[in-house]
């Protein structure tokens, strides 16, 4: 598979690439072709090492264009153990720029060595990329726990090195969003060892759980120990190791992969949240206890609790009432300075965003509340764009990803007037309130989800509001809903808008969903094309399962008759 080639010296910006030593692993395989999306690039770890060594040049040239320190981290998530994948943490620390997302695509399916060196040379040519910067590219490398991860890991050091004078820095086995926060703490000058995240994550936790007013109540019982389930992968190590700098919350963590178990198998937020029963290690004698579960690479987090009438049955606490409990809590935090500070010169704007796939219930309970909610096509890149937005921002997808963000104007502030509050009325709830949204924006990863950093948070919440999981998960009830695949010939032939809730072709689609969609008490039902394989998807809520499923079969059938197409 290996060749060496050495690439010449690009005439117009005299960049000298040194060799290249992967011939292409994807395009000797019939019909494959690999789409970068928000997961990056994920195949079976054996293909992969020409597609990493690629995405090693690509990270190296966005650290050039960039002039910053970019990531690339090795995993696939909640992926079975035999997949990885590659993807890259641009300088915020947030997802690759979708405007290179075109060029990592034609770059992974590139089918000879030639044809990479070419698309190389007019992209750098494109891009007006500089070899003689102010600095040369450095990237930071992270992998997961995969046994496949140490020779991709090479191979991506060699892909990023053959731009001469890159750097690539081994971060050691990571979470991914261990990884993303490293590079946004160097790309602000911060420290960014695996010690300074630990750090930071319980200092801030500390400060919020010393700021937990006193006449809460406080857990006694069962109620003060969380169970963790690691899904046997990176996850459940490194919260290990974190719990040592942790006071007032006994952590157990189970299929932390030590005993032999199997990534991803029978484990982990994907398994809980799509199967909702236990994970493999949870039985009756957590009854009662308040659980939880990180996927694969710690970016997705859910709770549960396992119901007395059955071992294996859960109440499933997902990323929707994550979203809430944060909601509450923030809002609950500016109320008090916007009604008690009189010296607020800083009304923050608090903005919910959501996806369509978000349990309606959620975003009837989240309106209520009077917060504004927002909606965005499915895709993190384009939730956490839209977060961004707003003074402070929360999104979470159901499946248990997503964070905080908060403007950096609204972090100065705050730093600012808890310095002048201190001086004159230390103390007062004015101060606290200020105090505690400055914890939470240092102990919340505003790079990217983060089990790690959201699960600290629900749990000093928890403790702040004085309550169970059991009342946490009574906020509201869930409506029953369907997840349907159609198989098609072509889902580009599927357009939507309005945050992918309504059809525009084919023509006449939408009407007939629509009229199917009104004979359901509480009925909703959108179709939208993959983003990753030629199925149409379709999601479908009612007032029972009974009838969310009738409608998701009643519109699947509707896309078939459109299309032509399966249902699968």
């Amino acid at each position: 598979m290996n060749k060496n080639l050495s690439f010449s010296v690009h005439p117009l910006t005299s960049c000298p690439l040194k060799s290249f030593p992967y011939t292409s692993d994807i395009s000797s395989l019939p019909g494959v072709k690999l789409s970068y999306g928000t997961a990056g690039f994920r195949a079976d770890a054996s293909i992969l090492s020409s597609t990493v060594y690629r995405v090693g040049i690509l990270a190296a040239l966005r650290s050039l264009k960039t002039q910053s320190v970019i990531g690339l981290m090795i995993t696939a998530s909640h992926n079975k153990v035999s997949d990885n994948g590659v993807k890259i943490a641009d300088p915020s620390g947030g997802m690759l720029s979708q405007n290179w997302e075109p060029f990592a695509d034609t770059l992974a399916n590139a089918p000879t060595p030639q044809d990479l060196i070419q698309l190389i040379e007019e992209f750098v040519k494109k891009e007006d990329i500089s070899f003689n910067g102010v600095r040369p590219a450095e990237v930071l490398l992270g992998r997961d726990t995969r046994p496949s991860g140490d020779a991709l890991l090479k191979a991506a050091k060699e892909g990023i090195t053959s731009i001469v004078g890159a750097v690539a820095t081994d971060m050691g086995i990571l979470t991914t969003p261990q990884l993303h926060w490293m590079v946004r703490a160097r790309n602000k000058g911060m420290k960014a060892s695996e010690q300074d995240y630990f750090e930071q994550l319980s200092s801030s936790f500390r400060c919020l759980m010393d700021l937990i007013p006193s006449e809460k109540s406080k857990f006694n019982g069962t109620n003060d120990r969380l169970v963790v389930d690691g899904a046997n992968g990176v996850g459940g190590i490194k919260l290990e190791a974190l719990q040592k700098l942790l006071s007032g919350l006994i952590i157990e963590v189970r299929n932390d992969g030590e005993n032999g178990g199997v990534l991803n198998e029978g484990v982990g937020a994907d398994f809980v949240q799509k199967e909702k029963v236990v994970p493999y290690g949870f039985g009756s004698k957590d009854v009662g206890i308040r659980c939880a579960s990180l996927d694969g690479d710690a970016d997705r987090l859910v709770y549960f609790s396992v119901l007395p009438e059955g071992s294996s049955r859960i109440a499933l606490v997902d990323g929707d009432k994550i979203l809430s409990l944060f909601a509450l809590f923030i809002r609950e935090q500016l109320s008090i300075l916007n009604e008690q500070d009189l010296k607020n010169s800083h009304q923050a704007h608090l903005g919910i965003v959501q996806t369509a796939y978000a349990n309606g219930a959620s975003t009837n309970y989240l309106k209520q509340l009077g917060l504004e909610v927002n909606f965005t096509p499915t895709g993190v890149k384009y939730l956490h764009e839209k977060a961004a937005e707003f003074d402070i921002g929360i999104y979470f997808e159901a499946n248990g990803h997503g964070t905080i963000l908060f403007s950096e104007s609204l972090v100065g502030w705050l730093e600012a007037r808890t310095k002048e509050l201190s001086s004159k009325s230390k103390g007062s709830e004015v101060e606290k309130a200020a105090l505690r949204l400055l914890a939470v924006s240092k102990l919340i990863n505003q790079a990217v989800g983060d089990a790690l950093s959201g699960l600290l948070l629900v749990e000093v919440i928890l403790q702040h509001m004085g309550w169970s999981i059991h009342r946490w998960n009574e906020l509201y009830h869930d409506l029953p809903s369907r997840q349907l695949k159609v198989k098609v010939a072509d889902r580009t032939a599927v357009i939507t808008a309005n945050a992918e809730t309504v059809v525009v072709s084919p023509p006449g689609l939408q009407e007939v969903v629509n009229a199917e969609i009104v004979k359901y008490p509480q009925g909703r039902c959108f179709v939208r094309p993959s983003g990753t394989e030629d199925v149409v998807r379709v999601y479908a809520e009612a007032s029972t399962q009974e009838a969310a499923d009738s409608l998701a079969n009643s519109v699947a059938k509707l896309v078939d008759q459109f299309l032509g197409s399966k249902t699968s």
